[in-house]
């Protein structure tokens, strides 16, 4: 079977901004004093999550800087 249109597309990662722009909202929102306790438990939650994929897409834009040679080339390992 062929793809159709209906077919859900795949969900682009958030660049690495985007992702520390959410990080920032997140964080404002966990300062309110108006919000309730699960919601900060929630919130700090998401905020883990995101930490984490962001720690993992800089650890491989390192791997990537350090596998390149003198001339600007990666190597592969």
């Amino acid at each position: 079977m062929g793809k159709t249109d209906t077919e859900p597309l795949p969900q682009q990662e958030p660049s690495l901004e985007e992702s520390f722009a959410r990080l920032d909202e997140l964080m404002q929102q966990l300062e309110n004093t108006e919000t309730s306790l699960e919601d900060s438990f929630r919130l700090y939650q998401n905020g883990m999550e995101l930490i984490k994929k962001c720690s993992e897409k800089i650890e491989r834009v390192e791997t990537k800087v350090l596998m390149m040679n003198e001339d600007g080339e990666l190597d592969e390992f």
